[in-house]
């Protein structure tokens, strides 16, 4: 009997026998796409850092492709997981429901994480980090039905962190991230059993270690830099300080935690992408294949630090650098430059730490506080109990057991905290799961809102920040999930594959992304993608 993962592919196959039409031309089908995600990159950091940019790296893509400079994601709950999968799918998550990497199951209570999977068992060289999968995607990606109607090419993704990995995958193919105790590169038995023989050749050769950044030095003169501030990089004069915690100072102690806040990461992964290249042939047929490179210390740099930081500015100048290396590698594998296809952005911008006045912000939300007035002012209002189960992905969820055991409406309950939450500092809006169930919002906040929502993921009520205010964290400087421009405008540039160069002016969907990229490949778009292809490829 056939597995589920075979009957799905085999159904996959089926309803993808009949291609459609290549409106970009057969004989221009690409034998390789590289899509290159940097993640919490801004749209403007391509032209704010641009004066440090070497040729090679950052400009070539944007002086030689389609470089679409408004290019935005359509949602208000904008993370890293909910981006890649929006990326891949080309769907919103109200349609793919990927809504954030864990959220609360209201029939029980429990926590369930989008990966976890104890039915996938970790393969050599994982030290027990492989009991992930991604069983819980329902939306085909790009990769998936690239797969399924030519079965002989081949999808590798690579990330540091599993989340990223498998959700810009999918299904099909493979995903390797790095595990944490000594930075090998793993995969689990949603993929394969057993690692590449070249795989483990690279691990048992401590091939990432070569790339530690023991001593953090700027890779310019501080004149150059355009930000003005500095935690950790060393031999800067002239710019203010700022503490990190001592948290995350013990985090970046360990060589894992190297590869997470010190640029090495980035140089790390673009090096072990080329050896991707290399030893499984990628580009060296007619069947197209696909590489996926999700670039996830960019964020936790972005996070740690902050965007207004020398640590960011510093990252963005060594990841041009790491980025002509990889370019001028790839070309060089291949016969015909246009055969390659490469796609440039970022899963979600993120939120700046100084308010527009240049003083540091108050605008931090304490998730746990609100639980607990809300918990208390429902207790007051029905009796003590266990009222609040949790907060996630901008989301309140209610314990539906204790009000069913007290009679109490859902919906109604719903709609009563919704409204009680605006008295709350910081939230701009917050709206009823049944609001966003049997609503349709045409315009502004709330339809970003509804596009995030999910019907049987999502929480009772969807809260929304004003501008500038995100979750409270002692360990966060910045980050995303606000859907505002600084989180929702990222790069964007095609290149490659024939493909002209120009500026595109006009606002593009990050949802325009996957089903561009089947018609470039002569393939059906994916199953959920909610948009047609960019015109400006034709």
């Amino acid at each position: 009997m056939k597995t589920m993962r075979q009957l799905y592919y085999a159904i996959l196959a089926l309803l993808c026998m009949v291609p459609m039409t290549n409106l970009y031309g057969a004989e221009k089908q690409p034998r390789l796409v590289v899509n290159i995600v940097v993640s919490s990159m801004r749209a403007d950091d391509l032209e704010r850092y641009s004066d440090n940019f070497g040729p090679g790296g950052f400009k070539r893509l944007i002086n030689g492709g389609l470089y679409c400079r408004d290019a935005h994601y359509d949602y208000a709950a904008t993370t890293t997981p909910v981006g890649l999968a929006t990326l891949s799918t080309g769907a919103q998550p109200s349609v793919h429901g990927v809504i954030g990497e864990s959220w609360w199951n209201t029939v029980d209570a429990s926590r369930v994480e989008l990966i976890a999977d104890n039915k996938a068992h970790p393969v050599a060289f994982s030290t027990g980090s492989g009991n992930y999968s991604p069983h819980r995607l329902s939306a085909p990606t790009f990769g998936d039905m690239l797969k399924a109607e030519k079965p002989d090419s081949k999808q590798v993704t690579v990330a540091i962190v599993p989340l990223s990995a498998i959700v810009m995958n999918g299904k099909s193919g493979t995903a390797y991230w790095v595990e944490k105790n000594k930075t090998y590169w793993t995969t689990s038995s949603a993929y394969c059993h057993t690692l590449p023989e070249w795989v483990s050749k690279y691990n048992s050769e401590n091939g990432n270690s070569y790339y530690t950044l023991d001593r953090w030095a700027p890779i310019f003169d501080a004149t150059r830099y355009h930000n003005s501030e500095v935690a950790v990089v060393e031999d800067i004069k002239g710019k203010s300080t700022h503490i990190i915690s001592d948290v995350t100072r013990n985090l970046t102690s360990t060589l894992y935690g190297k590869m997470c806040y010190t640029p090495a990461g980035n140089t790390m992964l673009m090096e072990f992408a080329s050896q991707v290249v290399a030893q499984e042939g990628l580009g060296k047929d007619n069947d197209t294949d696909v590489l996926n490179i999700c670039l996830d210390t960019s964020r936790y740099i972005a996070e740690t630090y902050g965007p207004e930081s020398i640590e960011y500015e510093d990252m963005l100048y060594r990841l041009d650098v790491a980025l002509a290396e990889f370019l001028t590698f790839l070309y060089a594998q291949v016969d015909d430059p246009k055969s390659i296809v490469i796609v440039l952005t970022s899963d979600h911008g993120t939120a700046p730490s100084y308010n527009p006045h240049g003083t540091k912000p108050r605008e931090r939300f304490n998730h746990r506080q609100m639980e607990v007035i809300v918990n208390a002012y429902l207790g007051g209002r029905y009796g003590s109990g266990n009222y609040v189960v949790g907060y996630a992905n901008k989301a309140l969820y209610l314990n539906h057991e204790e009000l069913l055991k007290r009679d109490l409406e859902i919906v109604t309950i719903q709609e009563e905290v919704a409204i009680f939450l605006l008295q709350l500092r910081g939230v701009s809006t917050a709206l009823a799961a049944s609001s966003l169930r049997n609503s349709s919002f045409s315009e502004g906040r709330s339809r970003l809102m509804q596009q995030s929502f999910s019907a049987t993921r999502s929480g009772d009520v969807l809260i929304d920040f004003l501008p500038g205010w995100f979750v409270e964290s002692f360990d966060y400087r910045s980050t995303s999930h606000g859907g505002y421009r600084y989180d929702s405008n990222v790069p964007l540039v095609i290149y490659g594959g024939g493909i002209d160069a120009k500026v595109v002016e006009r606002t593009v969907s990050m949802v325009e992304v996957a089903p561009t990229l089947a018609e470039i490949v002569g393939i059906n778009y994916p199953w959920a993608s909610s948009a047609n292809p960019m015109i400006e490829i034709r």
